[in-house]
């Protein structure tokens, strides 16, 4: 082996390749990463790569795990136990807005070590909030359904648009075939077609958090 690739090979890391294979799917998406492709990307072996990682499914959820671990990095100590757990919530959308491929990848490995630590830190909070201890567990489920959920829907949607789409436009037409639905069959899909064109899916977001917030402590 050349020294130089001998000095590439003792410099790569499984950070490095993780980063790296981050920057690949943010810009062409799970199919544009390939375990070949990264290694290209890298300018080193297959067999310098397989030290660190055992396959693409591997690099996935290392990629999946760094992250939503980067938006827990958030620090809600100061923070009300309502306020942080719409900080949570909030980060864990924008990381999903930010990286839409994610939302596939969390969909299929839901006892992934990250998502337990979403589900740890807002268990954590509906404890200091007061939440009876018989319906913590049930609380902190249909959080992060609704957290997961909404940020994988809208994530996925971001996926599936030709790149350099503009969101606007989709909503416009969506919104605009809303409006034409039977209206005896549709009535209330019709009525609030023109809200869906012009909101706003983080404000959104974080109202469906409130709501079931105010239900939470409403039972409190």
């Amino acid at each position: 082996m050349p020294i130089t690739d001998r000095r590439r090979d003792d410099a790569l890391s499984r950070a490095l390749i993780v980063a790296t294979a981050i920057e690949m799917l943010d810009t062409a998406g799970e199919r544009g990463l390939t375990v070949r492709g990264l290694a290209a990307k890298l300018r080193t072996g297959l067999g310098a790569l397989y030290w660190h990682v055992r396959n693409k499914s591997d690099v996935l959820v290392a990629a999946t795990d760094a992250v939503l671990a980067e938006a827990l990095t958030a620090d809600t100590a100061d923070l009300a136990p309502d306020d942080a757990i719409r900080a949570v919530a909030l980060g864990v959308f924008d990381a999903f807005d930010a990286h839409p491929w994610i939302g596939v990848q969390l969909s299929r490995l839901s006892s992934q070590p990250t998502t337990v630590q979403i589900f740890e830190r807002i268990g954590r909070h509906l404890q200091a909030l007061g939440v009876p201890d018989d319906t913590q567990f049930d609380a902190a489920a249909a959080l992060l359904n609704y957290v997961l959920g909404v940020a994988g829907q809208n994530a996925a949607l971001a996926a599936s648009v030709e790149p350099g789409t503009v969101r606007s436009d989709v909503l416009a037409g969506v919104s605009s075939a809303w409006s034409e639905l039977d209206a005896d069959d549709y009535a209330f899909t019709r009525r609030v077609a023109a809200r869906l064109r012009d909101h706003d899916d983080r404000e959104q977001f974080l109202a469906g958090v409130n709501w079931l917030l105010a239900g939470i402590t409403a039972r409190s």
